[in-house]
């Protein structure tokens, strides 16, 4: 079997290094990919861009591809899954219209409220004075999100009106997010704990993965600006049975039946973002139409079913007669970031102790990387560089692993973090201490 895998980025790393470990697979393509993807067995690379629809059509027309996997979410908003149906094409994804839960979250929150799915309070401006009028009866904490893809930094969670009010004027007068932020969602700042809970949807039944936690804050303690994730675990600990269960029930079932309700039904993977509070009382804080980054990589570390199989299943409308098996292991993954990263990124710095960090038995997963043309050396090429990911039995003994890894990895002013699992690691000791 032929498969295209579209993406880049560590999340693609993880879903090719699966993938290349199903007996059913033959050939991984990835597009456009990056250089860790390429040492994977029988995972090569093409230079086609995620968002170039025709030539990705045409390119798994020619090439024999049995099934196409779609990684990120901008080839899904623009409509990559409608075209390859269209010819005929096998493709693991949501249409364009159901893509709209990631691509709008205005779009998101009025399906919430009218399919009474538990979310946070919310209003949408596209004018800058009326959300400033807003933002003075609604005092900080308080949440400011582009309505439109914004890779991973569109969100503001203001801790004071004034960055309230620099987060709205940032996005509605100065287009700091260019057409993503020509509409902002105000909404209020949830309190409790986060949750990444994944499922496979196959139009009708979804299958949930394993739980996981990200980190968004940049920095240790959480705090400083908000980013694509710097780090995540799984499984999450604040997911208890009953939480599953009331998530399933009240979210993930209704989220479902909702889009077929609306005439969007939905296929492929649909993240949903929750935030728990004391009570275990769950509400959606986002939809993403897609594997989260960075909880892919200590996802697919953790997956004991064939990913082909459980994709197959997908595709035909199955997923209700089969289970995804999990290892009792736990997994931390760290990501290494450029030292400006959200605000910047790095480029072509050289990558020192990859090797050495593999020797670990951690998986070094690749986003921003590529080859020096001169020399061969793998270089930095992007804002978050690597995912640094441990499997182990105990979430200290990943952590430990992970960071050990970390610790062999270089380059001028690398950043990351190390309280990556902390919250897991404070439950385990209580858990040990009675």
């Amino acid at each position: 079997m032929h498969i295209l895998l579209v993406g880049s980025g560590g999340r693609e790393h993880a879903i090719a290094w699966k993938l290349a470990a199903s007996v059913q697979v033959e050939r991984i393509t990835v597009a456009p990919g990056n250089p860790g993807m390429s040492a994977e067995p029988r995972v090569d690379t093409i230079g086609i861009d995620v968002s170039d629809i025709n030539a990705l059509e045409a390119f798994a027309k020619a090439h024999n591809v049995a099934m196409t996997v779609v990684g990120p979410e901008a080839p899904l908003v623009l409509g990559l899954v409608d075209r390859f149906k269209t010819a005929g094409l096998p493709i693991v994804g949501p249409s364009q219209a159901a893509a709209a839960l990631e691509g709008s979250k205005d779009f998101a929150k009025e399906f919430m409220t009218r399919h009474k799915i538990p979310t946070a309070a919310f209003k949408t401006f596209d004018d800058c004075e009326a959300a400033l009028i807003y933002l003075q009866s609604h005092p900080a904490p308080i949440v400011i999100k582009a309505d439109g893809l914004a890779a991973g930094k569109g969100v503001v969670v203001a801790q004071t009106d004034a960055e309230a009010r620099a987060a709205v004027q940032d996005m509605l007068r100065d287009g700091a997010h260019g057409v993503a932020g020509s509409r902002v969602v105000i909404e209020e700042c949830l309190v409790g704990e986060e949750a990444s809970f994944i499922c496979l949807v196959d139009g009708k039944t979804a299958l949930p993965f394993a739980t996981s936690q990200d980190h968004k804050a940049r920095d240790e303690g959480d705090v400083g600006p908000n980013t694509g994730g710097m780090g995540a675990y799984s499984p999450a600990p604040v997911v208890t049975a009953d939480v599953h269960k009331h998530v399933m029930r009240d979210i993930v079932n209704p989220t479902v039946a909702g889009m077929a309700a609306d005439g969007a039904s939905f296929t492929g993977f649909l993240y949903v973002g929750l935030m728990i509070d004391s009570s275990g009382n769950a509400r959606v804080i986002e939809y993403n139409v897609r594997l989260g980054d960075p909880e892919t990589q200590p996802l697919m570390m953790r997956l004991e079913s064939d990913l082909v199989a459980l994709f197959q299943a997908t595709l035909d409308g199955t997923l209700d007669t089969i289970e995804a098996d999990w290892s009792k292991d736990t997994t931390l993954g760290i990501v290494m970031a450029a030292d400006k990263y959200p605000a910047g990124s790095s480029r072509g710095e050289q990558i020192h102790g990859l090797s050495e960090a593999s020797m670990t038995g951690a998986k070094v997963f690749h986003a921003g990387t590529s080859v020096d043309d001169d020399d061969g050396k793998t270089v930095t090429a992007g804002g978050r560089v690597l995912c640094v990911t441990a499997r182990a039995k105990t979430i200290s003994e990943a952590k430990a692993l992970a960071e050990q890894a970390a610790a062999k990895i270089h380059w001028p002013n690398a950043r990351w973090r190390r309280d990556i699992g902390h919250r897991a690691v404070a439950r385990s000791e209580r858990s040990d201490n009675g």
